[in-house]
């Protein structure tokens, strides 16, 4: 796992001597994705500079240096990531004749391009990645981002110079850098909480989608392509469905991911595994532990807020399994210190709250081991998300009602306030079966209420998943901002409602929600994270698992239960879904009353101008009062408020 960073100056704009700074200087941005090592390859002729940030996994001696370049001396690479199946590969290229002088996963892959070419070798390989590949014979240069986007890549233009890195603080080191905030991408921001791809959140700069290639040739001309189509793996799983029993799919299952974990457990450091307690970590972590003598590491961080605590599901879990566990339970002064270090840490703006827990829980399982394995993805995959039934299953209940009546129900939902909606449920959730019950109920409602008005059942689920219902009301300047998510009538052609929100949680809310949210906190403290589901062979083998082995009674996740009760007894897993959430909405009203209302100061928004300072003053006002949680909504303003404070030195303008 590693930082890279490169650019091409066409124009030649920085004199040759120059370039050997320059790179360096960018690349040591990188320092925290790669700590152990740092390297540049440089054609002056050209124009080319590459920069690359080592963290050690594989091969920790001197021959796993990059930039690398490959014996056949036509291919240079820089590479984050892990290929798996590296030794599968060697075993090939050594058949063929190739000889290793180490025994990293990057020699391996420039064999395969110098064996197989480009296009063919990338289709080789399983894992997940971002890298660089210089082809010195053709002079053009290759930018690939793995199939699922668990690794980063932007890329753009500075003048006439074609600019690439892991994360954008590398690329505002380079001299001519400029920087014109998107008003559409703070838009789409202000809506999903994160900025979806391609976009980002300056005009000239662009995420490279997961599963493409994006060519730069001699010329300067680009040529971006799929080599891995998420929806047309979804296509082709419905249209070939699994055609075995139940049982058999469990034990397909079993074996695949076995193959997978055991592949994903190879690396010369230490490794451990995130354990929320949920069915998906202690899926993995189970599975680990069955393929390991000795007891895995695994970690957990604990709240002391009872709604908020999943320690000690984990702990059970844990002394179940026979783990070696960590548990760390962070008061919320240790976690509301955490803050200050997100706009640095996530680089761009992002506003998932969930973050917190995730880079604390990160920086504990870093102070034990060097790579963790994840349980996420399984939501995406295997429908675990609440929001898939209950969206498709209260429209068909409400969607006959005449529009005011749904406006009155939706009413008399936010009348009663979130809190009093908790205690209310909690005197009914014994009589609830566990599927019914649910985590913090009275700020779903409010939800809920919020996308009553919804046309379509595809409206009401665009309107579960957006903060900021119209963000250009909120947003100034805004022009056009577009998403897949946006854009219904252009959703993925897939019959069923729950397959459909599925596949556009994987396309969008997966890669630059939850995959951003875990790369950036782990490699903000050099701690190498693997999500074994997102291995793209399960990911095919689940859109061939039929909905009637996924889905029960409006409960999901049915397939990944059942053989979770293979490692784990059913009594310990029996609850309702908690997720990784914090009480960002307690803590706006309590201890971080003081920074919010610094950074949403009317006056304050007024003079930035890229907020309607009355309608974030009215949310926060309402917010305060405790008659409606708007926290979700402003906590995606005051990430964007203190993004833009950490980097004031920097000169912004919004146009």
């Amino acid at each position: 796992m590693c930082g890279i960073v490169g650019f091409i100056d066409f124009s030649h704009q920085n004199p040759g001597e120059s370039l050997p700074g320059i790179i360096a200087q960018m690349a040591n941005t990188l320092a925290h994705r790669g700590p152990d090592d740092e390297g540049i390859w440089i054609d002056n002729k050209i124009g080319i500079a590459l920069g690359h940030r080592r963290l050690a996994i594989q091969d920790l001696s001197p021959e796993g240096h990059q930039p690398m370049v490959s014996s056949c001396g036509r291919y240079v690479i820089i590479f984050n990531g892990e290929i798996y199946n590296f030794l599968e590969l060697k075993k090939k290229m050594e058949a063929l004749g190739h000889s290793f002088r180490g025994h990293s996963d990057t020699e391996i892959m420039l064999s395969a391009f110098s064996q197989w070419g480009y296009r063919n070798a990338v289709e080789h390989f399983v894992g997940m990645f971002a890298f660089a590949l210089w082809d010195r014979q053709k002079q053009v240069l290759h930018l690939t981002r793995d199939r699922l986007g668990e690794k980063p890549l932007y890329w753009g233009w500075m003048g006439q110079t074609f600019v690439f890195a892991s994360e954008l603080k590398a690329l505002r080191k380079y001299p001519q850098w400029q920087e014109n905030v998107d008003p559409d991408s703070v838009a789409l921001l202000m809506q999903y909480n994160y900025i979806p791809a391609p976009y980002c959140i300056y005009r000239n700069m662009q995420k490279l989608l997961p599963g493409h290639v994006l060519s730069i040739l001699d010329d300067g001309e680009i040529k971006c392509r799929a080599y891995w189509s998420m929806e047309t793996v979804a296509e082709q799983g419905i249209a070939n469905p699994f055609s075995g029993s139940a049982t058999e799919a469990v034990e397909h299952l079993d074996w695949i991911l076995k193959d997978t974990i055991s592949h994903q457990m190879l690396a010369d450091v230490p490794l451990g595994a995130f354990l929320s307690g949920g069915i998906d970590s202690s899926l993995i972590v189970a599975i680990m532990q069955s393929l390991n003598s000795q007891p895995v590491q695994t970690f957990t961080i604990g709240f002391h807020e009872k709604d908020y605590n999943e320690a000690n599901q984990a702990k059970s879990i844990a002394q179940y399994l026979g783990t070696d566990h960590t548990e760390l339970y962070v008061t919320s002064a240790e976690a509301l210190s955490a803050i200050p270090s997100l706009p640095t840490l996530y680089d761009e703006p992002f506003a998932d709250a969930s973050q917190i827990p995730t880079f604390l829980v990160a920086q504990l399982t870093k102070r034990h081991v060097t790579v963790s394995l994840s349980g996420d993805g399984g939501d995406e995959l295997f429908a675990g998300y609440s929001r898939y039934f209950w969206g498709e299953l209260i429209w068909r209940r409400i969607s006959w009602l005449p529009q005011n009546l749904r406006d009155f129900v939706a009413q008399s939902l936010v009348t009663v306030s979130p809190e009093r909606w908790n205690t209310i449920f909690q005197f009914l959730e014994k009589q609830l079966p566990p599927n019914w019950q649910q985590r913090m109920p009275g700020d779903k409602l409010h939800k809920l209420a919020g996308v009553l008005a919804s046309d379509s059942a595809e409206d009401m689920y665009h309107g579960l998943v957006s903060h900021w219902k119209q963000p250009e009301n909120l947003v100034l300047g805004v022009s056009k901002y577009q998403s897949i998510l946006t854009k219904i009538k252009n959703w993925p052609h897939v019959s069923n409602f729950i397959q459909r929100m599925m596949l556009l949680d994987t396309l969008s809310y997966l890669p630059d929600d939850l995959l951003v949210k875990v790369d950036r906190a782990s490699m903000g403290v050099s701690l190498e994270t693997r999500i074994p589901f997102l291995d793209h062979r399960i990911v095919e083998f689940a859109w061939q698992v039929p909905m009637s082995m996924k889905v029960h009674q409006q409960e999901g996740k049915l397939l990944l239960k059942q053989l979770l009760y293979k490692y784990v007894p059913r009594h310990l897993m029996d609850r309702p879904k908690a997720g990784f959430a914090i009480p960002i909405a307690q803590w706006l009203r309590g201890p971080l009353r003081e920074w919010a209302e610094e950074l949403l100061d009317q006056r304050r928004l007024q003079q930035e101008g890229t907020f309607n300072a009355a309608l974030v003053h009215q949310k926060w006002s309402e917010h305060l009062e405790g008659s409606r949680n708007w926290h979700s909504s402003l906590w995606n303003v005051l990430m964007f408020q203190a993004w833009l404070e950490q980097t004031k030195n920097s000169t912004h303008s919004i146009q």
